[in-house]
């Protein structure tokens, strides 16, 4: 069974007149001076493959750059983030237009300059920044997509690419199929029924305890449910109004993650732990035992806040 798409929702009609952004010259991608060529997880888009990259993105997250690959600043963020594209080996998809080759698909991002990084999930755009940026502030951006398409449950790994070429025919390996509770649970989301992909994520555990992905999938759902339909501001002016009352942390703590501010809704609970009476703390710790899986029990964030939980309760 292939995983099913939806309709992608960034639409290439129309074009913008980038003719005048020429610039001081870079040499082209490849050559001695310039970005790299596209390869690994990174993608040179075009009109074959731009719409089947934008389907790709209900499967695992893509960035996108929109650059003029000679223009000196241009290539220098466009070798950054193939950097870190092939450092994040695959958690994300670098996908490259040239702006100026390509009016029609820098219209379908509304491009006023380049460079411009979009992050596309579930076929929507998601505007990201502008310009040049230092390092630390890109890899924090990058942090924040990536922790946003967890919550909405596009955890798929981008598969290496050949070049401008790869994504063609043939040369793109075959996506393993999910396990059949797995797709339910997946096309249960995709129509927006929350409650029958919690009820597919529980079957799956049940049959196999230790089926992680069910783990981290059923929490990512919960946190779903919980945030669903909540009044941000009315969330916020309850927690601030009443500082030691869990059941108001925990709802602005759920707000936080939506947003990825993993961080900071760590901290808020961790912070409420040693004031809580024992069903306040049992409450706490599971709740934050959900945000582990959600994130994954192998990221820094995670390591870091369960051993300060493990000092918390003993």
């Amino acid at each position: 069974m292939s995983t099913p798409t939806p309709e992608p929702t960034i639409s290439t009609r129309g074009a913008v007149d980038l003719s005048a952004l020429n610039r001081p010259q870079s040499p082209p991608p490849g050559e001695p001076g310039g970005a790299p060529s596209a390869g690994g997880y990174v993608l040179d888009l075009t009109d074959t493959n731009f719409q089947q990259v934008v389907q790709d993105s209900t499967r695992y997250p893509v960035v996108v750059l929109l650059w003029i690959p000679t223009d000196q600043a241009n290539a220098e963020l466009g070798t950054l983030l193939g950097r870190l594209a092939d450092e994040y080996a695959g958690r994300f998809l670098l996908g490259r237009v040239d702006a100026q080759a390509y009016p029609q698909i820098a219209a379908a991002f509304q491009v006023q300059g380049v460079p411009t990084v979009v992050a596309v999930l579930q076929g929507q755009p998601l505007p990201l920044f502008a310009g040049a940026a230092p390092e630390d502030q890109v890899r924090g951006v990058l942090d924040q997509v990536l922790a946003a398409a967890e919550q909405n449950g596009i955890t798929g790994r981008a598969p290496a690419q050949g070049g401008e070429q790869a994504g063609a025919e043939g040369q793109e390996p075959a996506e393993e199929p999910l396990p059949p509770l797995h797709q339910e649970a997946y096309d249960a989301i995709q129509r927006d029924d929350l409650d029958a992909a919690v009820a597919a994520y529980e079957k799956a555990i049940k049959q196999d305890p230790k089926d992680a992905e069910a783990v981290a999938g059923l929490a990512q759902v919960r946190l779903m449910q919980r945030a669903r339909g909540a009044d941000l501001q009315a969330v916020r002016t309850a927690a601030a109004n009443a500082p030691a009352d869990v059941d108001a942390q925990l709802a602005v703590a759920d707000v936080d993650m939506l947003g990825g501010k993993v961080d900071d809704a760590f901290a808020r609970l961790l912070d409420l732990l040693p004031g809580a009476d024992a069903d306040g703390k049992e409450k706490l710790r599971v709740r934050l035992l959900e945000y582990f899986e959600v994130v994954g029990p192998t990221d820094p964030r995670v390591v870091k806040a369960r051993q300060r939980l493990a000092l918390s309760l003993y």
